[in-house]
């Protein structure tokens, strides 16, 4: 099969390598997938980069954890009834070393989610990082119905889907954007406040546009560059989910005014929510993709020959959108 691996780590277009390696074997509990779509997240260019020392220990490693396509075989267990249904894939590279980025993927068959009949293999592709994530940011902590979300960087990945989960179930929501076009995005999503995260007092700004409302709950996409300005605008018994902080990887927090306020942190990545989120996560897709309700940016559609590019616009950090690689035209 045609894949793209790397075998060292390093900037991409040093180390990753497109050409032939083996087929994969499908095994017992698994399903056998054609992959059409390959989605690259922030986590797969960091893994190339070498976040994991230890990811290469047993050999090459073919990234990208997200993806979709068609299942062609099933390993014993599964229902022969799955040949043929289209799919889209999370957490391929989590754990094992062979990602989406392959024309033939064995995975587990839970990893394997039905994708409705006109839902895109490039919208496939978007929803097990991006959508999952906002998710469990979203639901994790109790009903947002009524209650005022700030989502911060909404016109980003993770940030759009948040914005689009809390809007479905009834919040108030706030986001930050940094420009118009950013700004636009958030409104069109569902936000009914934006405010522009690079004014100096963008958190006065969120308390005027409320009417110093302050606010239930936040997704936060920086925490320890947030984290001050977001103190001046919870309320009591407050929560953040978050889902990183790159800028600043190691905060520090004020503990006894966080503790005053009553406030809950929770940490979010994808791998690591317990399987009933997971289950949970994919149940609500499954239903707002059969009912039309997201709205998916796919920011560049890629040639799979071009990884190294697809890698590159992850890491400049300036893509409002999903990155996906097209194994339909691998040639």
């Amino acid at each position: 099969m045609k894949a793209g691996w790397f075998n060292k780590f390093g900037a991409a277009e040093e180390v990753l390598k497109v050409g032939e390696q083996e087929d994969p074997q499908v095994g017992v509990g698994e399903v056998l997938i054609q992959m059409s779509t390959s989605g690259i997240n922030p986590s797969d260019v960091k893994k190339r980069a070498g976040a994991f020392p230890n990811l290469l220990d047993e050999g090459f490693v073919i990234p990208h954890s997200d993806g979709a396509g068609e299942i062609i075989e099933v390993g014993e267990g599964i229902s022969k009834n799955r040949i043929g249904e289209r799919v889209w894939v999370y957490q391929a590279q989590y754990e094992r070393r062979f990602g989406t980025a392959a024309e033939l993927l064995s995975i587990d068959a839970q990893r394997a989610v039905s994708l409705p009949e006109g839902v895109s293999y490039e919208v496939g592709a978007c929803l097990g990082i991006p959508a999952m994530t906002a998710h469990r940011c979203v639901f994790s902590d109790g009903s947002v119905n009524g209650q005022y979300v700030l989502v911060t960087g909404g016109a980003g990945r993770v940030g759009s889907y948040a914005i689009q989960w809390a809007k479905l179930a009834g919040a108030i929501v706030i986001a930050t954007a940094s420009n118009e076009e950013d700004k636009k995005t958030c409104q069109e999503l569902g936000a009914e406040i934006v405010v522009n995260h690079r004014d100096e007092e963008w958190e006065i700004d969120v308390l005027e546009a409320t009417n110093q409302r302050k606010i239930d709950r936040v997704i936060d996409v920086e925490f320890g560059m947030n984290l001050p300005k977001l103190l001046k605008v919870l309320k009591t018994g407050a929560t953040i989910a978050t889902y990183a902080s790159s800028q600043i990887p190691k905060p520090e927090l004020p503990f006894l005014q966080m503790m005053y306020m009553d406030l809950s942190i929770r940490m979010v990545i994808v791998y690591a929510m317990p399987e009933t989120a997971k289950l949970e996560a994919i149940r609500d897709i499954t239903a707002a993709l059969g009912k039309d309700q997201l709205h998916h940016k796919v920011a560049y559609s890629l040639p799979f020959k071009d990884i190294n590019r697809g890698h590159q616009l992850i890491e400049s950090g300036k893509v409002r959108g999903c990155v996906i690689l097209s194994l339909d035209l691998i040639n």
